[in-house]
């Protein structure tokens, strides 16, 4: 059908409106994001700079190593161009660090570990689909191994500080039996066994030796050192993010022990001036809306001043 001249002219109009809404929203999208909604995506997609040491627990990666470098090059990009995990790590860092940090001391093991509960979770009390849960990933066997009590109403791999010197406990033991920090981290993903056994049939003498069928085990402790590199220099990788914009720490709290039943965790939040949801964002490993505690157990229940 042919157009007439109204309708041209018709058209016309309609397609420079729609140029200058999308130009409008383009210029949206590149403010700073401050007040806007947006975050930036003024960052530049580059490649990214390999020639530099790269350690995870002062164990060199061999970066002469095409194969090495590869490897770290992928997942340094995907957690550079992964922006809304990677500034979600960075915010929650500040609030579970602090806490972290001083039992990795305690426990005398690097201090580069911190990082690996960020490759498990986020930082977050994250559940796995194969049940592993909590910012550490324990799964309920490991769990029960080392200590932490987990049923129905209460589940400690929710509890930071149980699950931090866990967490600890076991990669130490993994090092003492792999021989090395980078072992024990793939062991913490792929298992013990199957990397000892993998270690002793492939005739590996490290990490970066192994062929694993387990491409998440491959690729585990490339991922904590990616995560490493791009948290201890965010700026190199052109994150901005106000100091003001960090997450907390929930520091600020009075404790009460409890050696009996809680028929109701919600009347004794309100019995204790808070709420149900602090309650819970307080003691995350209470699971139940209630306690039995037939062994008369005594627990420390953290309330918000």
């Amino acid at each position: 059908m042919e157009l007439t001249k109204t309708n041209r002219a018709l058209l016309v109009f309609n397609l420079l409106l729609v140029l200058a809404m999308a130009g409008a929203l383009f210029q949206s999208f590149k403010g700073n994001g401050r007040g806007s909604g947006f975050s930036s995506p003024d960052q530049a997609v580059r490649s990214i700079d390999l020639d530099k040491d790269f350690d995870f627990c002062g164990e060199k990666l061999p970066m002469d190593n095409f194969d090495v470098r590869q490897r770290l090059d992928a997942e340094l990009l995907r957690n550079v161009y992964y922006h809304s995990q990677t500034i979600l790590a960075i915010k929650r860092a500040n609030a579970l660090f602090p806490i972290i940090e001083p039992i990795l001391k305690e426990e005398g093991v690097p201090d580069d570990l911190k990082y690996l509960a960020v490759a498990e979770s986020t930082l977050s009390n994250a559940i796995s689909p194969v049940g592993a849960r909590g910012v550490w990933q324990f799964m309920k066997s490991a769990a029960d191994q080392y200590g932490m009590e987990v049923g129905d109403e209460i589940d400690e791999r929710y509890h930071l500080e149980k699950a931090t010197h866990a967490a600890c406990k076991y990669l130490r033991r993994q090092r003492e039996l792999l021989g090395s920090w980078t072992l024990a981290a793939a062991a913490y993903n792929g298992g013990p066994g199957r990397i000892a056994s993998e270690m002793a049939k492939q005739r590996a003498q490290s990490f970066y030796d192994l062929n694993l069928a387990a491409d998440e085990t491959m690729r585990y402790p490339f991922r904590i050192v990616a995560v490493k590199e791009v948290m201890q220099h965010p700026e190199a990788y052109e994150y901005t993010i106000q100091d003001d914009h960090l997450y907390e720490p929930a520091n600020t709290y009075k404790t009460v022990q409890v050696s009996g039943p809680v028929p109701s965790w919600g009347d004794f939040a309100v019995e204790h001036g808070t709420t149900y949801r602090m309650l819970k964002l307080y003691n995350p490993w209470l699971v139940d809306s209630k306690l039995t505690n037939k062994a008369g157990k005594t627990y420390e229940i953290r309330l918000p001043k």
